[in-house]
């Protein structure tokens, strides 16, 4: 059970708002609240993800790893704790991992989401199967950390 109990827990609320959000958006083609329209077309059209973090019910951030073995592409193993939901059926979720990069694109493993080498989220085909029930917060990111690139015409080497 959740922290709250089965029917009253407000992660599985929080991600059924946000799979609305990025589903209106993708029909369509305080500032990080999970329950606000952070996917505003009119402010910032051609995005499609909320990122968000998980907290286990000891207050530890929830982490997965993707391409375990580097058997997909180039790109080496990671660790993430940034999510995308991709669907819900009751209180079980499907979450795309989002992976972590730096200023320069690698890829960074990232356990804490103040850690200053972290610069912005790619969308990867890896996903996890998840209870919802397993946690008791949620916090919604910007999306404006997926698909971040730096403005060359801004920085200097």
């Amino acid at each position: 059970m959740g922290c709250k109990g089965k029917d009253n827990n407000c992660v599985c609320q929080a991600l059924e708002q946000i799979l609305a959000e990025q589903e209106a958006v993708e029909e369509i083609s305080c500032p990080t609240s999970c329950f606000s329209n952070l996917l505003n077309p009119v402010a910032s059209p051609g995005r499609d993800t909320i990122p968000f973090i998980l907290y286990n019910k000891k207050g530890e951030l929830f982490k997965a790893f993707g391409n375990v073995g580097g058997f997909t592409g180039d790109m080496t193993c990671f660790k993430t704790i940034f999510f995308r939901v991709e669907s819900l059926d009751d209180c079980c979720a499907t979450l795309s991992l989002l992976r972590p990069v730096d200023f320069n694109g690698d890829t960074e493993d990232v356990c804490d989401p103040c850690d200053p080498d972290f610069f912005g989220l790619e969308k990867s085909d890896f996903c996890i199967e998840v209870d919802l029930d397993c946690f008791c917060a949620i916090q919604c990111l910007s999306p404006d950390l997926v698909g971040r690139t730096v403005d060359k015409k801004h920085h200097c080497k």
